[in-house]
């Protein structure tokens, strides 16, 4: 089996189409979110996907920056890290709401109810530790990488620019959602979401203007 650069690319575009296709119908009728829901067979279902969609986006920026190494510059380097950081830290803290927190309900749902707050803009009452901490610098490397990530991947005039356009203000737009109920609340993931499948379908297409693929012996 022979592994060329195409092929990587192509797997991270589509990476990123699934990942943001996730992000976006993970939301969808998405029940309110407390300490007697945590624990529902819906919510470990969506939790594992949210985990899923954070893996995908993972591989899928890395080609998305990767495949425009040169174009990108220091910008986009910066950009992909912090942004690569954000979901990393989604993978954290989705293992904790999946698979974690349903099991303390019974036995501290003060705790829950506290990281359930801190996850979605709420008021915390007690301490979490390290998790605040954790949550502030998910949400912050989230808006500024992608802020930065979209200003290079615009700059370098290759990939759909109104999906870069939207992965650079997909930040902010989820930062002003952040203070809204619930059922708007959810709308965060929309701009992100819609912006990695415009950019892996657009990522996807530039294969075919690949040329002369390096081949890894496998």
């Amino acid at each position: 089996m022979t592994i060329t650069t195409t092929t990587l690319t192509r797997a991270a575009a589509g990476a990123a189409v699934a990942a943001g296709l996730i992000f976006v119908g993970v939301q969808v009728g998405h029940p309110h979110l407390d300490v007697d829901s945590i624990g529902t067979t819906e919510l470990v279902v969506r939790n594992s996907l949210k985990l899923l969609m954070a893996t995908l986006a993972l591989a899928g920026l890395a080609g998305l920056y990767l495949s425009q190494l040169r174009k990108n510059g220091l910008l986009g380097l910066i950009g992909y890290v912090i942004l690569s950081l954000s979901y990393l830290s989604i993978v954290g803290t989705e293992i904790l709401a999946a698979y974690v927190l349903p099991t303390l309900t019974a036995t501290n749902p003060g705790y829950v109810r506290d990281f359930i707050a801190a996850s979605t803009g709420g008021q915390v009452v007690g301490d979490i530790g390290l998790l605040q901490t954790v949550l502030q610098f998910q949400g912050f490397a989230y808006l500024a990488g992608g802020l930065l990530l979209g200003i290079a991947l615009f700059r370098a005039r290759v990939l759909a620019r109104w999906a870069t356009v939207l992965l650079a203000v997909g930040g902010l737009v989820s930062a002003a959602l952040s203070f809204t109920p619930d059922a708007i609340y959810r709308l965060l993931a929309y701009p992100n979401g819609i912006a990695m499948i415009g950019l892996g379908y657009s990522l996807w297409r530039t294969t075919s203007s690949l040329r002369q693929p390096v081949p890894v012996t496998a």
